[in-house]
This record gives C-alpha cells, structure tokens and sequence, in this order.
C-alpha cells in the first residue's frame, strides 16, 4: 500500500492507494480539481466547499453514465449496477474527505 498527497479545491490530501497507482490518482485529482473550478465558475458566486464538491461529483457521475450509456454491448442493467457501484465508491471518497476537512 502507498500512498499520494493530491490537491483538490487548494486544499491537499494524503489518500491511500495500491503501489504503483500514484501517477493515475494524481491524474485524477488533476481532473477533479479543474472540474470544481469550471464549476465554481459557472456558479459565479461563493458557495460552500461541501456544496461545490457535491456539484463536481454529479457532474463527474454524470459524464460517467453518459460513458456507460454508449456501450452498446452491455446490457442497461449491468451499466445500472456499475454505476450505482461507482457513485457509491465516490460517495464514500467525498465522505472521507469531508470528515477529513473537517477534522482540519
């Protein structure tokens, strides 16, 4: 086990990760974090960083769904589940964060 300082919203993160994951969790916090600000910006007004993490993960889930949509060789129900399983797995990461921050 190995594990990564990313930054998300200007504030870093220690998260946990197999070895050798490091370069992709740091690619995906890259992600994430340019999400949020695009996001932010849209809004045009302050909100609270639990609201706008909130915001980035649906819009992130969302893209994610559109993906598993177009896989036509996949049955709907199998994508259902996947995505369940994913926004789940998400739930829980921003759960952790936030207890994380707020423990900050």
């Amino acid at each position: 086990m190995s594990s990564v300082s990313v930054t998300v919203n200007g504030k870093r993160y220690p998260i946990a990760c197999e070895n050798g994951q490091e370069a992709h969790l740091s690619r995906l916090a890259v992600y994430v974090d340019n999400r949020l600000k695009e996001i932010a910006a849209a809004v045009g007004r302050p909100v609270s960083d639990d609201l706008l993490l909130v915001m980035t993960s649906l819009v992130i889930a969302d893209e994610l769904s559109d993906l598993y949509s177009r896989r036509p060789h996949q049955p709907a129900e199998v994508d259902r589940e996947r995505q369940a399983a994913a926004l789940g797995a998400l739930a829980s990461r921003l759960e952790a964060i936030a207890n994380r921050a707020e423990r900050s």
